[in-house]
């Protein structure tokens, strides 16, 4: 890799712990925007930042934070640009009172956090290939929130860079920070009346060069099922056991189609929550794959299994309703490949080797590529998503907001109008 030396790590590394130990986890349940009102705390900070660095900023009442640097040494014609990232941490592990650790020059042995959490360079193949680098960690307890503190102090390090070189030329910029990414409903309400950008750039990925032009196809689907209470010890003939009707559900998923038994381009059936009782229950599932119509062979198939399970349960019933949460972001690139030659460009400029990939998952990207404005997801350094052992590379964070300013420069040499 080359070293340029326009970031500085350890000032990237304070400004990531800042974020890092604001308690910013988004609630799936909740019907407001932002989801939880802890997010604000970091909102408002990235939001007074902006203005400190000279960048105008508007905080939406949803939560939605956009500033923007003007054009300054470049021709009328340069396009805007976005940068984005998500404030929210994933409610799947807890993300309060997050306390990281950092371990200098890391030299490849088991990282032990606790006694029943190691971060086993054996087991993690990404970690193992980081030898030397400053890895950074929660204490064990919770997750890190990498995903996506990591990129926001790229943007915010990549903004300071910008703002204290005058000299250097960029095309105008859009900065856009995001609640509730992990939600699934996040962009929902994302204004997309107040932006300007012919494309954007996420920076929600994780290993050094890699740029994810693809991503799943994504469904939730709720289930709900309803039996007929009664007592136990008078039950024969009247009780219909609504979590037994669950269970006997959740058996005709095909293992096979799991998150656990797939990988590459298989997609997947994933319960991620049950509740209920006697009476009633439910049960929500995501349905994940790259192709569209696989999805809704998926969709599909749980209607099958829910008209099974009522006639393995006569009077009780199943109920079925399925929501699109996002779509693959693929066909906006083969519509302005640019948006991506120019991002492998920069990778490439830094002295690594860029790596065109797909992504089993979906970033704020997605949905936004499917609203017209085409965005690749970058790499941020950060991996074990979700999870107590969760980590980033310092170098490898470094590396992603020079990629930031990379883009922003060679934006500012394109001087054709965008396409109609």
């Amino acid at each position: 890799m080359k070293q340029t030396e326009r970031i500085l790590p350890e000032k990237l590394l304070e400004r990531f712990i800042r974020y890092a130990k604001i308690w910013t986890t988004s609630d799936p349940h909740s019907a407001d925007s932002p989801t939880t009102e802890r997010q604000w705390e970091l909102l408002r900070l990235l939001s007074a930042e902006l203005e400190d660095l000279g960048v105008p900023a508007e905080l939406d009442e949803n939560g939605f934070l956009i500033g923007r640097l003007p054009a300054r040494g470049v021709g009328p014609q340069v396009p805007t640009v976005g940068f984005m990232a998500h404030v929210d941490t994933s409610p799947d592990v807890s993300g309060e009172g997050v306390s990281p650790r950092i371990h200098r020059r890391w030299q490849g042995d088991a990282i032990v956090l606790r006694d029943d959490v190691v971060l086993d360079p054996v087991q993690m193949p990404e970690l193992a290939a980081r030898k030397g680098d400053t890895i950074i960690t929660s204490d064990g307890t919770t997750l890190l929130g990498a995903d996506d503190k990591a990129g926001i102090a790229e943007i915010m390090a990549a903004v300071e860079y910008l703002q204290s070189n005058p000299d250097l030329p960029h095309g105008p910029l859009e900065i856009i920070f995001t609640p509730d990414e992990e939600t699934g409903k996040g962009m929902d309400r994302f204004p997309l009346e107040r932006i300007q950008s012919r494309c954007c750039y996420t920076l929600d990925g994780d290993e050094l060069g890699t740029l994810e032009a693809e991503c799943f196809n994504a469904y939730r689907a709720d289930i709900g099922f309803f039996g007929v209470s009664a007592h136990p010890g008078r039950a024969r003939g009247r009780l219909i056991n609504a979590i037994s009707m669950l269970g006997s559900f959740l058996e005709m998923l095909p293992g096979s189609e799991s998150p656990e038994a797939t990988d590459g381009r298989y997609g997947f059936y994933h319960s991620v929550e049950v509740s209920g009782h006697t009476e009633k229950a439910e049960l929500t599932l995501i349905l994940r794959d790259f192709e569209r119509n696989e999805v809704e062979r998926r969709v599909k198939a749980l209607q099958a299994f829910a008209s099974a399970v009522e006639a393995a349960y006569p009077g009780g019933k199943v109920k079925v309703s399925w929501v699109k949460q996002y779509l693959n972001m693929r066909e906006a690139f083969s519509e302005d490949p640019l948006v991506v030659e120019l991002a492998q460009k920069a990778i490439a400029s830094l002295g690594i080797s860029p790596v065109l990939t797909s992504i089993r998952g979906g970033t704020d990207g997605a949905r936004l590529s499917e609203l017209g404005i085409p965005s690749p997801n970058l790499f941020a350094g950060g991996h074990n998503f979700h999870s107590l052992t969760e980590w980033a590379s310092l170098e490898v964070m470094t590396c992603a907001a020079e990629t930031v300013l990379a883009l922003a420069l060679l934006w500012g040499e394109f001087e054709s109008p965008a396409p109609a």
